[in-house]
This record gives structure tokens, sequence and C-alpha cells, in this order.
């Protein structure tokens, strides 16, 4: 038994969730934040026979798009007359982070 752990962004969370549970993929799902960008993920737990992984792997590779997003940020100078620009950094979103692990033991209740 595997333990795949799919870090997603919130906008592809819908399209992949509707796809696993199609396949009967069993799974939780968590809002969590990311510490870079600060924004919104989904984690996915989702608890799957060996043999099944990869499919789960593909169904969220085909779901979630990496995409360019404007972040705000601040450029500012050194100095007793600091200035401060406020400007837009493009910078990619979205994909996923999948993690696979073993399962050492598993009891539904």
């Amino acid at each position: 038994m595997k333990m795949i752990t799919a870090i997603i962004n919130k906008r592809d969370a819908d399209s992949v969730c509707d796809a696993l549970t199609q396949e009967n993929f069993m799974f939780t799902k968590m809002a969590t934040t990311g510490g870079f960008l600060r924004s919104g993920n989904t984690t996915l737990l989702i608890g799957t026979d060996d043999d099944r992984v990869k499919a789960a792997v593909e169904i969220i590779r085909q779901n979630c798009a990496q995409r360019l997003e404007k972040i705000p940020s601040v450029i500012s100078s050194a100095g007793p007359y600091a200035v401060f620009n406020y400007t837009t950094t493009e910078l990619p979103v979205g994909g996923a982070t999948v993690f696979v692990t073993n399962v050492e033991y598993y009891e539904k209740m």
C-alpha cells in the first residue's frame, strides 16, 4: 500500500478531485497554504494499492496546469531617502508536487 501526498493549486482542485473520484480513488482533501507565495493550495492524501499509483499520478498530471501569474513585489533603495517601487513579477504557479511513500500499517474503522 502507498500514500500519495499531492500538493496542487486550489484552481486545479475540483478537476483533479472529480477525475480521481471517477476512477474510484478515495482521498482526503485539505486546504493548505504555500510558504513562498503564501497562496492557497489543496493537499490531497490518497491511499492506494501499489499497482494504482501510476494511474493516480497520471490523473494529477493531466489535471494540474502550470501557469504564469503576476505577483506583487516591492523594490526599495537603501539610504536616508529610500524610494519604494511597487511592481509585479511574473512567476510560474500551479502544477503539482507529489510524494509517494510506503504505508506500514493501514486500518479502516
